[in-house]
């Protein structure tokens, strides 16, 4: 009895331990039946699908979690990828556990951390930011909050909303090295390694790329002294005449510095009583 969570990707990405478990397997939840029978095919496993995904999680869950209950055993597989990783898999595993059934994974392909590894950039420290919101403005302020963070950033995003994201994340972050992925554990993978300023300037010429795209944002980059010293006169000349936030934000678009992470030093001014003119904000 239980649950196991395991990816398709390529077929010749797919685990032995995963190849024997579907085999073992009563029953098998995934996204698309489509695609989840040409690897039963292709493995020779005659299994009944229980469709599973965005659209049909509330309605279907119930229903995986009485079978689980009966004692079945059960494999949750996703199209690509890793299952659970923005898609409503985490919510039938939660449930499940909850309830005391048995939950395991068998680890497979998984495009957010194959980005982060191909994309040059630091890897000790990184936060997954999945899908951000699709309009601009509401996008920018997510990103406003993360913006101090000092770890590699991942995250998803479409081909058409793909310069517009790199835009804001410019706007927002400043101009940090970057690396466009697409395609990740399929066949027809793809990296593309600059600035952000440079891979706003190629795919505004060259268009959308095709497939599912995989965005990595490197840390702030490393103040030398003398800007940490900029950025203080800066902020001191700005607080004569300007309150907190108002100050914060003309700073951070002089200096091209993240607004995040200028507000937070503007408030430390602030408390440090320096800012003798900034008021409240």
């Amino acid at each position: 009895m239980g649950l196991v969570a395991t990816p398709i990707g390529n077929l010749g990405d797919l685990t032995e331990r995963a190849a024997a478990y579907l085999r073992d397997a009563d029953c098998i939840a995934c996204e698309d039946s489509r695609i989840t029978i040409r690897l039963l095919q292709h493995l020779g496993i005659k299994k009944p699908l229980l469709s599973y995904h965005d659209h049909n999680a509330d309605e279907m869950r119930p229903q995986l979690i009485e079978r689980l209950q009966r004692g079945e055993k059960m494999a949750l597989v996703s199209d690509a990828g890793t299952p659970l990783i923005s898609d409503p898999g985490f919510k039938l595993v939660r449930e499940a556990a909850a309830l005391g059934l048995r939950v395991t994974a068998l680890p497979g392909p998984s495009a957010p951390i194959m980005a982060l590894i191909l994309s040059g950039l630091p890897t000790d420290r990184f936060m997954f930011l999945g899908f951000l919101n699709a309009k601009s403005a509401a996008r920018r302020t997510e990103l406003e909050e993360v913006a101090s963070v000092r770890a590699s950033l991942i995250l998803f995003e479409t081909a058409p909303r793909l310069v517009t994201a790199l835009e804001d994340l410019l706007a927002v972050l400043g101009d940090r090295p970057a690396a466009v992925t697409r395609e990740l554990t399929k066949m027809f993978e793809e990296v593309r390694r600059g600035t952000l300023a440079e891979l706003v300037a190629h795919y505004r010429e060259a268009g959308p790329p095709k497939g599912e795209i995989v965005l990595v944002v490197g840390p702030p980059l490393a103040a030398p002294a003398t800007e940490g010293a900029d950025l203080d006169d800066a902020l001191r000349r700005a607080l004569e005449k300007m309150r907190v936030k108002e100050a914060a934000e003309a700073v951070a678009a002089a200096l091209n510095l993240p607004k995040r992470q200028v507000y937070q030093r503007a408030l430390e001014l602030k408390s440090a009583g320096k800012d003798d003119a900034g008021g409240d904000d």
